[in-house]
């Protein structure tokens, strides 16, 4: 620019400098231009072009080195407690499988007993002279047996007849013959008994009651084995009797409002 155009742009600035008033002040040096900032449509035409290449280098980088899954700590170790199945069970599932274990353990109990019961007993020492008589009297509900035992070959005689025309039941026949089978006497004595009350089932427990009672007068050291198995025992059970106002013991008359 040319001092002729700077006067004339600035004519204060030449009026003080003719008046020399003002010294002219030099000029600052024009900065360096700064590298120009791209534009934004090319910003933005470069961008996708920047992130497909970014994309296809990590394909290649995939592709010669696969990712490995990282290792489970601890993974090789065999652990040492192993947990029951009935920690992971819910309420039900672990009150059905205890019932189970009861059943089966009620079920072996019940099965050893039984066992126990008809093995004879080893001890028993009963004087079976010619004369030798011991008497009992048997009871259950409103039944009464008197029994005599004495040696012999295993006969029974109630009421003057024999125990299968008695009592015809195979189950009942089976009960009476508990007592001396249990003692290992059931060939070696004879029982005759006398009945009278009762009835049929009655009757058998209160004769076995009586046969029982028999032997424990013959052997007293039988008392504790006849008792385990529940021969000295009389059944408590009888009928509940009726009650004022019910058709039964407890059974009640059907309600009616109206």
């Amino acid at each position: 620019m040319t001092d002729e155009q700077n006067v004339e742009q600035n004519p204060a600035v030449d009026a003080e400098q003719a008046a020399g008033e003002v010294t002219p002040q030099p000029q600052s040096a024009p900065e360096p231009a700064q590298a120009a900032a791209p534009e934004p449509a090319q910003a933005a035409e470069s961008a996708p072009q920047a992130a497909a290449q970014g994309a296809v280098e990590y394909i290649e980088e995939a592709d010669e080195a696969p990712r490995e899954k990282p290792a489970i700590p601890g993974a090789d170790l065999v652990p040492d407690i192993v947990l029951e199945q009935t920690e992971f069970m819910d309420a039900e599932a672990r009150a059905a499988a205890e019932a189970e274990a009861e059943e089966a353990a009620a079920a072996a109990r019940a099965a050893e007993e039984a066992e126990v019961s008809t093995q004879p007993i080893a001890d028993a020492a009963i004087n079976l002279a010619a004369g030798a008589r011991y008497t009992a009297t048997g009871k259950r509900k409103t039944g009464v047996a008197r029994v005599i035992l004495k040696p012999g070959t295993g006969t029974y005689t109630v009421n003057g007849k024999s125990l299968e025309e008695f009592f015809p039941r195979e189950t009942l026949q089976r009960v009476i013959r508990q007592p001396l089978e249990a003692v290992g006497y059931e060939h070696r004595m004879d029982v005759v008994a006398r009945m009278h009350g009762g009835g049929v089932s009655a009757q058998a427990g209160a004769l076995r009651h009586g046969i029982a009672r028999a032997l424990l007068e013959a052997d007293p050291n039988l008392r504790g084995e006849l008792k385990r198995r529940g021969f000295l025992t009389r059944d408590p059970r009888v009928k509940e009797r009726k009650k004022a106002g019910l058709k039964k013991a407890r059974k009640r008359p059907q309600f009616s409002k109206r």
